[in-house]
């Protein structure tokens, strides 16, 4: 996909779906701003809610695949905002979860800012209580997050 094509934050979005398909973790990445900013509001205890900078971005997504074997996005619902930079989505991932070979069906809201290209804001509203028992976080794992990403035991 050219610049070009992704000028809408829409045309973004959909690249970067399409991109968590085949696994490009470092090109979904590379979608953000370096400031980017990926909040989490209905994290369970454990979890990051909020990652700020690209580079802690790319620390969470790093293993993503590794986790989570996406297969599809097959529903996808985009509504423009009265900012042209700004979207809310409504989405659902299919797939599998790597180490138990369980399905991984999520339902999410999500509300994206772009600017300059680039994704500057992502705020991702899923259900915790829908995510797999294997996946659910532990303090091991709370601990080893990225020092610019706050856990939801530390914010309340």
């Amino acid at each position: 996909m050219s610049e070009t094509d992704r000028t809408t934050p829409a045309a973004l979005y959909r690249h970067g779906l399409r991109l968590l398909l085949d696994k490009d973790i470092d090109g979904w990445v590379a979608l953000w701003a370096e400031d980017g900013l990926f909040e989490f509001p209905f994290a369970p205890p454990g979890a990051p809610t909020r990652l700020e900078g690209r580079e802690a971005v790319a620390g969470y997504m790093r293993d993503y695949p590794e986790h989570i074997d996406l297969h599809d996005f097959p529903y996808l619902e985009i509504h423009e905002t009265r900012d042209p930079e700004t979207i809310v989505v409504e989405m659902r991932s299919e797939g599998r979860i790597v180490s138990t070979g369980e399905l991984f069906d999520s339902s999410y809201i999500a509300v994206v800012t772009v600017r300059q290209g680039r994704i500057a804001r992502y705020r991702d509203y899923w259900n915790p209580q829908k995510m797999p028992a294997s996946m659910k976080p532990t303090a091991s794992s709370s601990s080893s997050s990225s020092s610019s990403a706050t856990s939801a035991s530390s914010t309340g």
